[in-house]
């Protein structure tokens, strides 16, 4: 433990900021932790056929589970404004908490592939995008996410800081002893759990409109529209953050004695707490956004709607396929007729 080296200042210092991100974390807690098991318990428990695309919505409601069930210890820590946790849960839990928003956005990346792969390779996705392929991306997927996410682990420290009044509070707080630590962990995040994943998400669903438009066929299943959801979502409540990960890195290629460096520092310093906790929101919207998904299954299928949307998202893809592989015939038929003399090659006549 280390005494009055927060460089970037106190982060619950803030009286504001940290009871409106003491009040967020609460909310989110008790509408994330139920929502996000209730998913997991549909499709482990109640979901007979499992997609790849519900897979994947599995292994994205385990992480925000296990990331919900951590806020407890936040929203504790921006009420009493102080940590009472010791060093070793501040490293841990700010690692698991960056370890989550990896692999979700990843997740999210996986499902935009997937329904690239789907619309431009319908016939093949089968093998390309199979369980047994999938299962290995996803653990490959959190092997990595594991390792990018260790410098959150290591630059984090409890340090005891002192305000105006003398009053003395135990913080946990990034510890970087080079500015050249401070760009490494934030452009890091950003780039890694942001732009990349997103320049990637973009492009795919570039690609599936373009190939729309090509075709005839423009109806977008349910499971389109629930995955861009997601991503729209996603990104609305990671963009504050990201947002207060770049004024942090900026910040520290002015001089040290800079006013320039004090003052976006102290706007990075004084809505972390705010940003932060709005970025969890993300962890219990998914929920919101199915319940919404599925609401026409809710009257007839009770508590069993969610399971039954996430099979039906899967039949509406495997529908799409039929439809496709239905028209190529029909149309690989018409260019038989008309190459006989409109005589067809079925009838033999």
């Amino acid at each position: 433990m280390s005494k009055n080296s927060t460089e970037h200042g106190n982060p619950v210092s803030n009286g504001l900021s940290t009871s409106l991100g003491a009040l967020i974390m609460g909310i989110v807690f008790f509408l994330g932790v139920p929502g996000n098991l209730f998913i997991v318990w549909s499709i482990l428990a109640r979901t007979r056929q499992r997609s790849v695309t519900t897979i994947l919505i599995l292994n994205l409601a385990c992480a925000d589970s296990f990331l919900m069930a951590l806020t407890i210890f936040f929203i504790i820590y921006l009420a009493k404004r102080t940590w009472v946790f010791g060093l070793i849960m501040c490293k841990c839990l700010f690692y698991l908490c960056n370890s989550n928003m990896y692999a979700s956005v990843f997740l999210i990346t996986l499902m935009s592939v997937h329904r690239l792969v789907a619309v431009l390779l319908p016939m093949r996705v089968s093998t390309l995008a199979s369980k047994n392929i999938v299962r290995g991306v996803i653990g490959a997927m959190w092997l990595l996410v594991m390792t990018i996410s260790v410098p959150s682990l290591v630059f984090r420290d409890v340090t005891v800081d002192t305000d105006k009044m003398n009053n003395t509070r135990l913080v946990c707080t990034p510890k970087h002893t080079l500015p050249q630590h401070v760009r490494l962990q934030y452009s890091l995040e950003t780039v890694f759990g942001f732009i990349l994943p997103y320049a990637v998400i973009i492009t795919s669903y570039v690609l599936i409109l373009k190939r729309l438009r090509q075709t005839k066929f423009r109806r977008k299943v349910r499971s389109e529209k629930l995955i861009l959801a997601i991503v729209v979502m996603f990104g609305i409540f990671w963009l504050p953050y990201h947002t207060v990960n770049i004024i942090q890195v900026v910040s520290q290629w002015y001089p040290e004695d800079s006013t320039t460096r004090e003052k976006l520092e102290d706007i990075s310093q004084s809505i972390r707490a705010v940003t932060s906790a709005f970025a969890f929101i993300s962890s219990c919207v998914n929920p919101v956004l199915y319940t919404f998904a599925g609401k026409s299954y809710i009257k007839q299928n009770g508590l069993a709607f969610m399971a039954k949307l996430f099979e039906a998202t899967m039949d509406q893809i495997g529908n799409k396929k039929s439809r496709l592989m239905s028209k190529d015939t029909l149309e690989t038929g018409k260019m038989d007729s008309i190459s006989t003399g409109g005589v067809s090659p079925e009838s033999g006549k």
